[in-house]
C-alpha cells in the first residue's frame, strides 16, 4: 500500500541507498587499480547472479524484455562506465555526469510511450546540457585533470544505456525487483567475459585473478552485494510503498555523496569552473524534478495577492 509521507524507516532506507550508490564510484575507481574494466563487469554480475538465482524464482518477464533490460542497464551502462573510469574519468565527476540519465529517460519515454514533455523538463534539459558542456570543457582542458573527451563521452553513453534500461523497466511493469536484478545478471556475464578476452587478453585476465588484492576482491563484493542487490532491493521497496515523485528526487543526493567521497578519499578536487558547471547541472536536475510544483507554488502566491 502506498503512503504519502516519508516515515523514519523509509528515510533510513533512502539514506542507505544514496550512500551505497554514492560510494559506488570511489569503490569502482579503487577496484580498477587491480582489475581491468571488462573483467570487473564479469565478476560483478557473476556474484549478483550466483547464488541468488538458486533461491529466487524467475521473474514473470518475457525473455525478450529480460535480455533487453540486462543488455542496457547492466552490460551497456557498466561497460561504458567502467571503461570511462579506467581511462581517467574521475569518480566524482562520473557520479554527476551519469545523472544525465534522468533527461535521456524523459526523452526516450516521450518517444516510446508518447509521454508529454513539460516546459520544466525542456528548461531543465537545456540548463543541465549547458552545465554538462561547461563541465566537460573545463575538465578536459584543465591541466590538473585526467579527463579526456573519450572518458566524458563514454560516461554519457553509460547514462544513455541506463536511461534505455529505465524505459524497458517501465515496459516490464511491476515485478519482483530482486528476482529481476538477479536473473538478468546472468545475461551480461558472457558478453563481459568475451569483451575481456578481446580487449584485455588471457594473460591480463589470469594475472588479475591470480594476483587479486584484498581491495580488488572487496570491490567486487561491494559492487555485487551492496550496490546492486541491497541497493536495488531497497530502492524497489521504496518505489512500491511511496509515490514516485517522492522517491525519484532522492537520487539527486548520489552525486553529492560521490563528489564528496572522491574529494575526501581520492583527493579529486574541482576547479572553480568545474564547480560552476556541476552546480548548473544540479540546477537543471532540480528544475526537471521540482519544476511543476515550484511553478504551481508561485502561481498560488501570485493569486493570493
Amino acid at each position: 500500500m502506498s503512503q504519502n509521507s516519508l516515515s523514519p524507516r523509509h528515510l533510513l532506507m533512502a539514506l542507505i541507498v544514496v550512500f551505497l550508490w554514492g560510494m559506488n564510484f570511489v569503490v569502482i575507481k579503487i577496484g580498477l587499480r587491480g582489475i581491468p574494466p571488462f573483467l570487473m563487469g564479469t565478476l560483478r554480475f557473476m556474484l549478483v547472479a550466483f547464488p541468488a538465482i538458486l533461491f529466487l524464482p524467475r521473474p514473470k518477464v518475457s525473455l525478450k524484455l529480460l535480455v533487453a533490460y540486462a543488455m542496457t542497464i547492466s552490460l551497456g551502462q557498466f561497460a561504458f562506465l567502467f571503461s570511462a573510469m579506467a581511462i581517467g574519468m574521475p569518480a566524482g565527476l562520473a557520479s554527476l555526469v551519469l545523472q544525465a540519465q534522468a533527461f535521456f529517460t524523459v526523452g526516450l519515454s516521450a518517444l516510446v510511450f508518447g509521454d508529454k514533455l513539460r516546459p520544466s523538463n525542456l528548461l531543465g534539459m537545456l540548463i543541465a546540457s549547458t552545465g554538462l558542456v561547461l563541465l566537460g570543457s573545463a575538465s578536459i582542458t584543465s591541466s590538473a585533470s585526467q579527463v579526456t573527451l573519450a572518458g566524458f563521452a563514454l560516461t554519457i553513453c553509460a547514462a544513455i544505456s541506463w536511461a534505455s534500461g529505465n524505459v524497458i523497466s517501465k515496459k516490464i511493469g511491476p515485478t519482483a525487483v530482486l528476482s529481476l536484478v538477479s536473473w538478468s545478471a546472468l545475461v551480461p556475464v558472457i558478453p563481459f567475459f568475451l569483451l575481456s578476452l578481446w580487449f584485455e587478453g588471457p594473460d591480463q585476465i589470469s594475472h588479475s585473478l591470480l594476483n587479486m588484492s584484498l581491495p580488488s576482491a572487496l570491490t567486487i563484493v561491494y559492487l555485487a552485494f551492496a550496490a546492486t542487490l541491497t541497493g536495488y532491493t531497497l530502492w524497489g521497496r521504496l518505489l512500491a510503498s511511496l509515490p514516485t515523485h517522492m522517491v525519484a528526487p532522492l537520487t539527486l543526493m548520489v552525486p553529492v555523496i560521490g563528489l564528496t567521497a572522491a574529494w575526501v578519499l581520492l583527493g579529486e578536487a574541482l576547479s572553480a569552473l568545474q564547480i560552476t558547471g556541476a552546480l548548473i547541472v544540479m540546477g537543471g536536475l532540480l528544475i526537471n524534478v521540482f519544476g511543476p510544483r515550484l511553478l504551481s507554488h508561485l502561481r498560488d502566491i501570485f493569486r493570493s495577492r
